[in-house]
């Protein structure tokens, strides 16, 4: 077996890097380790930036999302008892859209078999050679190599494809506290999110739908899912959202949960030899910040086009800059992703003096435009070029 491009994993990254090469002549093939269901029902973060929607749109896989998604203007930021808004559009001309990541990933793979691509599940990749680029992978109990010119690993933190890149540096940081999150069949109690600091810890008021709400509250790491009833966590939510003005939050019947760890992680570089990571393999954020899937997308963006630079001309430029490119926006969303995590989280560490000086930092940033504007570019997205 041949293709121009083995892509390793059925992820939004793997799903929309087929997508673009398609766009331009470039053949591809996806393998998946999981069956269609399971990808289609993996749930994972769903605030997209302007930078992911116009990819999505100009890829030609944002017809639902222009129907269905919820463009927001701005965010909500609530500490002691009181909200303050930041105007998003206002400052940075840009929105952000809440769909979830589900939808996207049901969406592309249908584009895809539209569109005839090769899109592999239950394809086990079991080598990667990323020297005399091939994939070795099981597939219906038979093995079989695909050979290609390059290879893209797309396959998350636990896939094989960081693990073919020798020396290897990773950089990361473990945080003493998780998310509980919960799906609710309840219309949300607010029109964008909510992001609240509380002395009990923090809490995520965020949106599936006009009648299904994403929400969050930080808990140990080692929390015991078993422990919190229903009523235990309306109770929590209730509380840390609690304002002065009467503000309440809406109740329903909870159909999902699941406690989720929080880690910074980067691995440099990007690429060995004909194999290159994007999206989870190379770099993870704690998801206060909203910046993984967006950082999967600008890592398959950047690759594509020097994919179609090299198909195109010849010229490997564009392929040598790629890891230190994607590097450099993925370390500003790092960054971003640690402030926000450390300034609206709880540590249980903390000393009086660390609590007093982060709620000083909260009134600085509400009160100061240049702050407030700071916060907006980085969680709208920066440009990716």
């Amino acid at each position: 077996m041949r293709t121009q491009v083995a892509i390793i994993g059925a992820g939004p990254a793997g799903l929309l890097l087929s997508q673009l090469l398609h766009r331009q002549g470039i053949d591809s093939v996806v393998l998946e380790s999981r069956d269609r269901a399971y990808v289609e029902r993996r749930q994972r973060a769903g605030m997209l930036e302007q930078n992911t929607t116009d990819v999505l749109r100009d890829t030609g896989v944002g017809g639902r999302l222009d129907r269905e998604g919820l463009v927001h203007h701005g965010l909500e930021l609530r500490f002691g008892g009181a909200g303050h808004r930041v105007p998003i559009t206002d400052l940075t001309g840009r929105t952000v859209t809440i769909y979830a990541q589900t939808e996207i990933v049901k969406d592309l793979v249908e584009r895809r078999l539209a569109d005839g691509g090769d899109v592999r599940f239950e394809a086990e990749v079991l080598a990667v050679d990323p020297a005399a680029p091939s994939v070795t992978f099981r597939q219906d109990g038979t093995e079989h190599v695909l050979e290609c010119d390059y290879i893209a690993g797309c396959d998350g933190f636990h896939g094989v494809s960081r693990p073919a890149v020798p020396d290897v540096r990773t950089f990361s940081r473990e945080y003493p506290f998780a998310w509980l999150g919960i799906l609710a069949d309840v219309p949300p109690s607010t029109d964008e999110l909510i992001y609240a600091h509380h002395e009990r810890g923090f809490a995520l008021h965020s949106l599936r739908s006009p009648k299904v709400s994403r929400l969050y509250l930080q808990v140990a790491p080692d929390e015991d899912l078993g422990a919190w009833s229903d009523a235990r966590i309306w109770d929590e939510l209730a509380a840390r959202f609690a304002t002065g003005d009467g503000w309440e939050l809406r109740e329903g019947p909870i159909t999902d949960r699941a406690i989720t760890p929080m880690r910074s992680f980067v691995a440099e570089p990007m690429r060995h030899d004909r194999l290159f990571l994007a999206g989870d393999a190379a770099h993870i954020v704690p998801p206060t910040g909203a910046k993984g899937l967006n950082l999967a997308v600008a890592d398959v963006t950047v690759l594509a086009e020097a994919l179609t630079e090299r198909y195109a001309s010849g010229s490997e430029t564009l392929l040598d800059g790629y890891s230190e490119r994607c590097l450099r926006r993925v370390w500003r969303a790092e960054h971003f992703s640690y402030w926000m995590t450390t300034l609206l989280h709880t540590d249980p560490g903390a000393t009086p003096f660390e609590h007093r000086l982060q709620r000083s930092h909260l009134d600085y940033v509400v009160s100061s435009q240049a702050a407030m504007t700071s916060l907006a570019e980085n969680y709208a997205g920066l440009p990716l070029k």
